[in-house]
């Protein structure tokens, strides 16, 4: 069974340090960073895009900086490649976290290391260089909703976040099926091009709709803000858990680049918002903030966090019109996307990453 530090948004008096950021300060001191002295380590964290902002506030981002700093560690944050510009938008600097971002896979995404795998349809993917080359990881999520895993915390931010864009796109089309485009219903009304990240719809001559599926990455945007659901796609419970295999074997392959003991998870359960950070935009948070968690288990902070978002805690009005009404069966974010945000979990604890077993220990 794995412990789980937690510190509680909620505020029990009118103090400072009842407040979030003294926890926070707590929980680092018993995280105990000793062990990174002397090595460079990697912060991954997801810096959003576009006109997203509630991605992790930089304060918190600065006092993780300065406990590893204090550890005697060398820190820097990094994302993907072509993330250095939105960082800076949303105050990712040396000046304000006191570290810098760097590109995980290179200025142009091309420096990788090439791992095989035994997931069908995924032999092999490209772990980011500068992940791989790092001598630690801390794993710093943003916990929130996400249309193709439900959760998008220490898993996504992974799985997604410490590979090379082809490598995405590749466990993307693990849950892959055919386009359907009904044009009696489309609106011509341009928001699945607005969605797409990466410019692979278009409208042809003739106004139909046209998908470049060697540009398509298989996010879903496009199906998740078409107004008028007149594009969809078919995505079968095998394809699914095939996808979600995909996630937990990027993750291994991962994990494998750092000896044992030197990867840690922090993952911020605030601004819980029912899309990812990659649409880049925000929308209203959806529960109550919850507080920070942070573990040496991914596994089990990841089965932590799912289990604190509650259905009876839903901010009513906070969910975009477009995601309405929800169902009524499952774990919050399954009735708002239709996926179990648990597969992921199951996976990852099949794929031997740690176990869903845990204890919570508050930090005052």
């Amino acid at each position: 069974m794995s412990t789980i530090l937690f510190a509680s948004a909620h505020v029990t008096r009118i103090d400072r340090n009842a407040t979030l950021p003294a926890k926070f300060g707590r929980l680092l001191e018993k995280a105990d960073f000793s062990h990174f002295k002397d090595k460079r380590v990697a912060i991954k964290m997801h810096v959003g895009g576009g006109i997203g902002f509630y991605t992790v506030h930089p304060l918190f981002v600065r006092m993780l900086v300065d406990a590893v700093k204090q550890a005697g560690g060398s820190p820097f944050l990094t994302d993907g490649s072509f993330s250095t510009d939105a960082a800076v938008a949303r105050g990712y600097t040396p000046e304000v976290v006191g570290a810098r971002v760097v590109g995980a896979g290179g200025e142009h995404d091309r420096y990788q290391y090439t791992r095989s795998t035994t997931i069908p349809g995924l032999p092999e993917v490209q772990i980011c260089g500068n992940i791989a080359d790092a001598d630690a990881m801390i794993v710093l999520s943003h916990g929130k909703g996400h249309g193709n895993t439900g959760f998008g915390g220490a898993i996504k931010n992974i799985g997604m976040g410490c590979v090379g864009y082809p490598t995405r796109r590749a466990i993307h089309a693990l849950m892959a099926n055919t386009f359907n485009w009904q044009e009696e219903r489309c609106t011509h009304c341009g928001q699945c091009i607005s969605g797409c990240p990466t410019n692979a719809i278009r409208f042809n001559d003739l106004e139909q709709l046209v998908v470049f599926e060697h540009h398509c990455r298989y996010c879903m945007h496009c199906t998740r803000s078409c107004p008028a659901e007149a594009l969809s796609m078919e995505q079968p419970e095998e394809k699914f858990r095939a996808f979600q295999a995909g996630m937990a074997a990027v993750v291994k392959e991962t994990l494998a680049c750092f000896e044992p003991g030197n990867v840690y998870y922090i993952t911020v359960m605030l601004n819980i918002t029912p899309l990812c950070d990659c649409w880049g935009f925000s929308t209203p948070p959806m529960v109550p903030d919850l507080g920070i968690l942070a573990s040496n288990d991914i596994v089990a902070i990841e089965q932590a966090s799912i289990d604190m978002v509650k259905a009876e805690h839903l901010i009513p009005g906070a969910l975009p019109d477009q995601l309405c009404p929800i169902g009524d069966t499952g774990h919050l974010f399954q009735r708002i996307h239709g996926k179990d945000p648990y597969e992921q979990v199951r996976q990852a604890e099949v794929a031997g990453l740690g176990t869903t077993q845990y204890t919570l220990e508050e930090v005052e």
